[in-house]
């Protein structure tokens, strides 16, 4: 029987670091070295936390590693439940810190990541979440299309040298590569959703910006402070069309499960349960796409592509669950969609 929760300490500190990883060891040895080599001033404590999420590989091996070195404020804990969010949630529950930071495996910390979180929160008893940069680290170099615009879908944030709040009125994403939150605040909100969750290959999830945006809804925000810097390696899988055009695809339809209020809200009615301002953003974006490629914009003809990619799979969502939950048939919904919409129409020439 594996043991869930393996540790060598049990008192209270201030930041507790999770890393929730499946299946890939050779790249958390070298995360774990970066959180381990941190330079932490006296009198600032943590942890770090390692869920492995039912890997068949050697990843307790290397986390037992770290312990037996002597790094006694590092933990295993193994969750069964498959997901990201199963996970986090795990670390969550297993925290001792008030303070929970979130990084991934195939990320390298600062060296002075975890003493700016404890600063950052200090200074900031205003916020309940802080997060910064995840610079990318290119191996082998990008190609020329692949720009700062296309940089979602890497898990890259670079929103300048100049810290901002993130609230209600600014809805910036905050990764979970580089991002840390109040405990308090995410048991008052809830936790990591899982219908919103990556689990082994998918692409796409939103976990991180489900998460926030309920923190928004609750009048809480965070900070974006630019101090605070990981990087994150960048595969070479990633580097093609092909695998943008599926994480598009894939964002669509988790955008479409998580029902945020900028996609409900809806003034001429809706169609399969898609709203229709996405509709003509969609079409919009068709016309934008034919005349770049006329023009000879490739560049910007693909991040149009990549927005037709987004709605393809909000659309297939939607309408795989209005299938299933029964009703109206094809034509009644667009029949009750054409009325719905000429009465808006109306209203507004009135």
């Amino acid at each position: 029987m594996r043991s869930a929760d393996l540790t060598a300490g049990s008192g209270p500190c201030d930041v507790t670091v999770t890393i929730c990883t499946y299946n890939r060891q050779r790249l958390l040895e070298g995360a774990l070295e970066s959180i381990v080599s941190n330079q932490v001033p006296g009198g600032v404590s943590y942890e770090v936390i390692v869920v492995d999420n039912n890997s068949t590989d050697d990843t307790r091996a290397v986390v037992e590693s770290f312990i037996r070195r002597g790094c006694s404020n590092v933990r295993y804990l193994f969750e069964r439940k498959q997901g990201l969010s199963h996970a986090r949630n795990a670390a969550i529950t297993a925290a001792r810190a008030g303070i929970v930071a979130f990084t991934d495996d195939d990320v390298r910390v600062a060296r002075d990541w975890v003493p700016t979180i404890k600063r950052l929160f200090d200074q900031h008893p205003e916020v309940d979440c802080v997060g910064g940069k995840v610079l990318p680290s290119w191996d082998p170099p990008p190609p020329a299309w692949l720009t700062q615009e296309h940089w979602s879908p890497l898990g890259i944030v670079d929103y300048g040298d100049r810290p901002f709040y993130v609230n209600a009125d600014v809805r910036l994403c905050l990764l979970g590569a580089n991002l840390a939150i109040r405990k308090p605040a995410l048991e008052q909100i809830g936790r990591f959703q899982p219908e919103t969750q990556r689990v082994q290959q998918s692409v796409g999830s939103m976990e991180d910006h489900e998460m926030l945006v309920r923190l928004w809804k609750n009048n809480r925000q965070g900070l974006y402070a630019p101090e605070m810097v990981v990087t994150s390696g960048v595969a070479a899988d990633r580097l093609s069309k092909q695998y943008h055009r599926r994480w598009h695809l894939g964002h669509g339809r988790f955008y479409a499960m998580a029902r945020l209020p900028e996609m409900e809200e809806s003034r001429s009615g809706r169609l399969f349960d898609v709203s229709a301002h996405i509709y003509r953003r969609a079409v919009l974006d068709a016309l934008s796409w034919a005349a770049n490629l006329a023009c000879l914009r490739p560049n910007r003809a693909f991040a149009n592509e990549t927005n037709l990619w987004f709605f393809a799979g909000y659309f297939s969502q939607r309408y795989e669950d209005f299938r299933v939950a029964g009703g109206r048939t094809r034509l009644g919904e667009i029949g009750r969609f054409a009325r719905s919409f000429m009465r808006a129409r109306l209203r507004q020439s009135a």
